[in-house]
């Protein structure tokens, strides 16, 4: 056995606050790091004590290994747990950290290897008789080995990134012409996202749910899972509402699933708690797509079903304890969902709405968990993801969680900012949803009635004031009215534009709300950083051509010609940070 006492929590927001928890709850201490962004954030305040470990920028605090390994060491940490995200499945930390006589909450740095490379978990699964989706597998920057398998596997299929999941460097393509276009796009995200831009093929199965099974093991070879969630209810591939558990699948399905997952993990050799993701259709079909070598979002419904605390049970697992359960002594109870609550704007392409919280609660109701990592008056940092919080709701019936759910929804008081609220409730008071028959692409078929159902959810002015948006000039010329990318003519009117944007985490391309266009002038939609600059003044542009890359909250930001032109100037360049509504380019 190996005993912990103090744990360095290797993450931020809400899962960081979540951890600091757990480690309370078992009389650890634990503490906190923070970027120059985070100095007053709420797990620094939770935590035993916090340490500075670098400024706002990712890449120089939380993915900056030696200033984490440094934090541990100068607070005399014996373990360190990653949360997700950021280098939750990196098997270099992992490996650091084993490596430097600290204990890794988390897999075997060869597990998160293995599970890492989409490519090489496919070949492990095939191998373990889990059942894998027919893809292609090639290495080649060549796009013709990939077009002649597209062929073989039939359309629709799914461009993946092979060095990461989550969501990013993905691209469904229905149609054999559109396809290089999709193969590049991926590379390139890839390639942003992980650093490895290689990719591969997989059938896309439409109409499939996205069910995922919670695996727990210890270091003695015990295995368990902790049945399915389901998370179909999907906008461009990420995640909205989570379920356990799933309303698709039968007692003799999740025996089957389960028993998947289990062999999946022990496939590579697992330990700790992971989750297994399938895509499965309605004949009770069911196909690997990936397994998240960590903590998921969506671990609190699991929690809720089961009654077993899965951050405890990650603490104990590393100290080198046996599974305190059996399969046969595990047991379904009730009902829980999970929405996942975002400073976003849903009426301007689900931009993110970074900003400061005035006002932020949600009343103590019974059967409502709140898992938040900011209160009021704290700010959601263009640096980071926006999630404001998971609000889960847990009752003996599927139908009574959903009310339980949209009864604390309707009961947020949120100010300073725009979120996503009215568009879960208005998910979530869906006929399709209520009978649970969505799948994943569901949102996306049905985003326009979604949308303009919001208003019948606003809530009175009396709960709820949202800062409103200034009035913004656009250009007559500039109008690209039905454009939204990847979505043709029959997208939601002016709900794109020269803006457009893509969320790595757990994402693909999105619509964004245009740049403030007058003159010929496009503006930066969201405060950010330059990227790239990929015009030159002079230059002849097409409409829909990029001309800036931003990134911002964990978004690729393409500003995109309106219309054709030359550009007349630029105004930025690599590596600046750029205001809201700052000039960017001009065209004439």
């Amino acid at each position: 056995m190996t005993p912990i006492t103090r744990v360095l929590v290797a993450n931020r927001g809400e899962i960081a606050v979540r951890i600091i928890r757990a480690c309370h709850d078992m009389e650890m201490a634990a503490v906190a790091v923070y970027s120059d962004a985070d100095a007053g954030a709420l797990h620094v305040r939770r935590a035993d004590q916090a340490v500075r470990i670098g400024t706002a920028a990712p890449a120089e605090s939380y993915l900056n290994i030696p200033a984490l390994l440094r934090a541990a060491f100068s607070t005399r940490c014996d373990a360190v747990h990653p949360g997700y995200g950021f280098l939750s499945e990196n098997p270099t930390f992992a490996q650091a950290v084993i490596d430097a006589g600290l204990t890794w909450i988390g897999p075997p740095p060869d597990a998160i290897r293995a599970m890492g490379s989409k490519t090489e978990a496919r070949a492990r699964m095939e191998q373990a008789g889990v059942p894998i989706v027919p893809g292609y597998q090639g290495d080649s920057d060549d796009d013709a080995p990939f077009i002649d398998a597209a062929d073989r596997i039939g359309y629709p299929v799914m461009v993946k990134a092979a060095g990461g999941g989550g969501g990013r460097g993905i691209r469904v393509v229905r149609h054999r012409d559109d396809l290089p276009d999709a193969l590049a796009g991926a590379r390139r995200e890839a390639a942003h996202a992980f650093g490895d831009a290689r990719i591969f093929l997989e059938r896309y199965i439409d109409g499939g749910r996205h069910i995922e099974i919670q695996v727990l093991a210890d270091a003695h070879g015990n295995i368990v899972h902790l049945f399915e969630r389901e998370c179909s209810a999907q906008r461009r591939h990420q995640k909205v509402i989570e379920e356990a558990p799933s309303p698709l699948v039968t007692p003799a399905l999740r025996t089957r699933m389960g028993a998947a997952g289990v062999e999946a993990a022990r496939a590579v050799g697992y330990v700790n708690a992971g989750t297994v993701e399938f895509i499965a259709d309605a004949a009770g079909n069911f196909y690997f797509l990936e397994m998240n070598t960590r903590l998921q979002v969506e671990h609190p419904v699991t929690e809720a079903v089961t009654g077993h605390d899965l951050v405890r049970l990650q603490l104990m697992i590393a100290q080198g304890k046996p599974l305190p359960f059996a399969q046969t002594d595990l047991h379904l109870r009730g009902h829980a969902i999970e929405a996942r609550l975002y400073a976003e704007d849903p009426r301007s392409g689900f931009l993110p709405a970074p900003g400061t919280l005035t006002a932020f609660s949600i009343p103590h109701m019974p059967g409502v968990r709140v898992d938040a990592g900011v209160t009021s008056g704290d700010a959601i940092s263009m640096h980071y993801d926006p999630m404001i919080a998971k609000i889960i709701a847990f009752d003996s019936t599927r139908d009574g969680a959903i009310r339980r759910l949209d009864a604390a929804l309707a009961a947020a008081i949120i100010d300073g900012t725009a979120t996503n609220r009215d568009f879960l409730r208005a998910l979530i008071a869906h006929p399709t949803f209520a009978a649970g028959e969505v799948d994943t692409p569901f949102i996306e078929r049905h985003l326009d009635s979604l949308i303009a159902a919001m208003d019948s959810f606003a809530p009175s002015a009396d709960r709820v004031t949202v800062q409103p948006e200034p009035a913004r000039f656009v250009d007559p010329w500039a109008r690209a009215d039905g454009f939204r990318l990847g979505q043709g003519e029959n997208a939601r009117p002016g709900a794109a534009g020269a803006g457009q944007a893509s969320r790595p985490r757990d994402g693909n391309v999105q619509g964004a709300r245009r740049p403030l266009v007058g003159a010929g002038m496009l503006t930066a939609p969201m405060p950010g950083q330059v990227r790239d600059v990929q015009v030159i003044v002079g230059e002849a542009v097409k409409r829909g051509q990029t001309l800036v890359l931003l990134e911002a909250m964990k978004m690729e930001i393409r500003i995109t010609a309106p219309g054709d032109g030359v550009v007349r100037a630029v105004h930025v360049q690599p590596g600046q940070t750029v205001e809201r509504d700052q000039p960017v380019v001009e065209l004439a």
